[in-house]
Parts: structure tokens; sequence; C-alpha cells
């Protein structure tokens, strides 16, 4: 078994961790299911979301990737909710998408459309 199992969690530094908490719960249309002053966790797709207050927000370091089903249709309510674009929807090969914004507190929200991505595979 490897020791390493996968995705687990990704975390966002937020300044205002109420605003962020509001923004992320419309982005992924869901409360937290842990919510204390400390850190917000959200459940997406059995990985979680996390946010913090106390680090400095940005777009360098490491990247994960959302899976979603239309990225155009994402990456068009991102920018409706506020976010601003970074890195414009494109074809990587093999019919995946990636594109990125910048969520209203200053970190990259990066997503991914691949049609290859079996949820079986989760462990």
């Amino acid at each position: 078994m490897s020791m390493i199992l996968g995705l687990r969690t990704a975390i966002y530094p937020a300044g205002d961790l109420t605003a962020a908490k509001q923004w992320y719960a419309q982005v992924l249309e869901q409360q937290p299911y842990f919510d204390e002053p400390f850190y917000v966790g959200f459940n997406v797709g059995g990985f979680e979301l996390g946010l913090i207050p106390d680090a400095q927000p940005g777009i360098a370091g490491p990247q994960p990737l959302w899976g979603v089903a239309n990225i155009a249709t994402a990456f068009a309510r991102l920018l409706e909710l506020g976010a601003g674009q970074l890195e414009p929807v494109t074809e990587v090969g093999g019919g995946i998408k990636v594109a990125a914004v910048l969520d209203p507190f200053g970190n990259r929200f990066g997503m991914i459309e691949n049609p290859h991505f079996d949820p079986s595979n989760v462990r």
C-alpha cells in the first residue's frame, strides 16, 4: 500500500473567515460541516475544502484542481460570484480542460473537467 493515499484536503487562507465561509457556501451550494473560529471545513465529494484565518492568501505553491462537470459553466458562475479570472478555460489534451479564478480573498481556485476521472478509484 502506498504511503500517499490521494487528495484529502485543500486549505485556503481567509483573512475574513465569515466572508470566505459565505462565499464558499455559495460556490459549493452547501454549508460547512465544521465551523469554528480557527477552521471551517466543507465536504466536497468526499474531499475537504478548508478555510483558515491565520495565513497569507496567494496563488503560488500547491495548486489543487477541483473537479467540475462543465468547466465553462463553473467558470462563469465563479466570475458571477465575484471571483476574478486568473487562467481561462484551456483544453490540455484528451478532452481535459482546466481553468482557475482568483477567489475574493486572493487565493487561486483551480478547476478541472476530466472525462477520464473514475471516482471508483478514490480511496
